[in-house]
């Protein structure tokens, strides 16, 4: 029933599932759902960097994430503008920009629905090497870092007495989203990535009673996402990306179910980092 690519794209799913579900807690407790969502859209730039220079698509697309942060890192110190309208500028400023180097470079044929909503189904052995590899040098250095992240996300200045460098710690983040991001897109699509770094956190928390359990279930929650959503997709023939998506969101509708997950009268009175 199932040929090799089908297994090829189960085998990469669950590798971008289990390196984006420790991250999204992060983005989820941090509120950042947007800078997620800027970082993703300026991706797209990178590919088109990519086809224009002739350089490796992962690298660019990293690239232009680190600078797409470090820009925004540079505007918020400047506070001439809110955190959301610097972001809405990038991310829409960076995706249009992309979008018009794209339809510059008429001697390039390039599918732009494979790039803004993924290709799992295409995915290649080394695709695959990349993301588990990638992934695992992710997970360790959320690991690592685990201490000043959390530290930081429930207060900065508890973090910097204590002796962390939460700007030094913030960066270090920034640069995982950006990996995460890149090794992502060929799944689930510029469009979609922030939905798999959020959705399966945010269905997690439902059921975490500390910080630590909800990263391993925002995994679990993300790898069961992805097997469904690819089952979904080959029997409703639908797009493999978004059935993906769709799969998250019927998971994290149910964990809404009073039966499942805690109630909010259960949950720890801290509003900073929670399960």
């Amino acid at each position: 029933m199932l040929d090799d690519f089908f297994i090829r794209a189960l085998v990469a799913g669950v590798g971008v599932a289990l390196t984006a579900g420790p991250l999204g807690c992060f983005v989820v407790w941090r509120r950042m759902a947007y800078f997620g969502d800027t970082m993703a859209h300026s991706a797209l730039l990178g590919v088109a960097l990519s086809l224009f220079f002739e350089v490796n698509l992962l690298l660019s697309v990293f690239g232009v994430s680190v600078l797409v942060s470090a820009v925004l890192l540079l505007l918020q110190r400047r506070q001439s503008l809110s955190a959301d309208a610097l972001l809405g500028i990038l991310s829409h400023s960076a995706l249009a920009i992309g979008l018009v180097l794209v339809a510059f470079m008429t001697w390039v044929r390039i599918d732009l629905i494979a790039f803004l909503f993924g290709d799992i189904l295409a995915v290649t052995p080394s695709d695959i090497a990349l993301i588990w590899g990638g992934g695992a040098v992710v997970v360790a250095a959320i690991i690592w870092l685990w201490r000043p992240l959390v530290a930081s996300t429930v207060s900065e200045d508890v973090a910097e007495a204590e002796g962390m460098n939460p700007a030094r710690t913030k960066l270090f983040f920034m640069l995982l989203m950006a990996l995460v991001i890149a090794i992502a897109m060929k799944i689930v699509g510029i469009m979609l990535i922030t939905s798999l770094l959020i959705i399966p956190a945010a269905t997690a928390r439902r059921f975490s009673a500390s910080p630590e359990w909800m990263a391993v279930f925002a995994s679990l929650i993300g790898a069961a996402a992805v097997v469904g959503g690819l089952f979904g997709s080959l029997t409703y023939d639908t797009p493999s990306g978004p059935t993906i998506v769709v799969a998250a969101l019927l998971l994290f509708v149910v964990s809404l179910i009073p039966a499942f997950g805690r109630t909010t009268r259960e949950r720890p009175a801290n509003k900073g980092v929670q399960g």
